[in-house]
């Protein structure tokens, strides 16, 4: 009897897999077969992905939340809808309650057909927002420059003095306080400062 995998997956290491190792729970009891990658959905070279790769044989079930878990792009999302299915494992949707079917032995074509076009539906959707994401993070940007407005790193906001005295300061000619007091800023404020800009160096 195969073994039941599932398979996990956020965009940015700030969100969660919570939600969706819930939803796997019920079909995958053993976690050690809960597979997960903390990256993005463009590719498929993602650690814990290929790891599960390695680990399936034919007769095993592959269980995931949705069908963008496996990834953004329609090209290589059916390709390894394919390649599952060439190599014997079954792929179950929890959000797409057809391929979550048992069907008597045989019948198994008309599952298929039907997932086949709910897939390439939700494979086309999948694309779709991503291109639109990218599509406003372009224009988004592109109207900013327009607007004179500084992207990327903020601009730090020094006296125009400071490189002097920061290079003195640096060699030892003149101590912090004298460094603070020349410029006027309180001692937290001055190696805040001295922080950041440091940073841009």
């Amino acid at each position: 009897m195969g073994i039941n995998f599932g398979y996990i997956r956020v965009s940015s290491l700030e969100q969660r897999l919570d939600r969706q190792y819930e939803a796997l729970k019920p079909y995958v009891k053993d976690e050690k077969y809960i597979y997960s990658d903390k990256a993005s959905g463009k590719d498929m070279d993602r650690e814990g992905f290929q790891n599960m790769l390695k680990a399936m044989r034919s007769g095993d079930t592959l269980y995931i939340k949705s069908i963008d878990r496996l990834g953004r792009n329609k090209e290589l999302i059916k390709g390894y809808l394919e390649y599952f299915k060439k190599e014997g494992i079954r792929v179950k949707i929890i959000d797409l309650p057809t391929t979550m079917q048992d069907v008597p032995e045989g019948q198994e074509w008309v599952i298929d057909m039907i997932n086949n076009i709910i897939i390439e539906v939700y494979t086309s959707i999948a694309q779709q927002e991503r291109e639109t994401i990218l599509q406003r993070q372009a224009e988004g940007i592109a109207v900013a420059k327009a607007k004179g407005k500084h992207l990327g790193r903020p601009i730090l906001e020094l006296p125009k003095e400071w490189d002097t005295l920061y290079k003195e300061w640096k060699s030892g000619r003149i101590t912090a306080v004298a460094f603070m007091d020349a410029i006027n800023m309180k001692k937290a404020t001055f190696y805040k400062k001295v922080k950041e800009y440091e940073a841009t160096l």
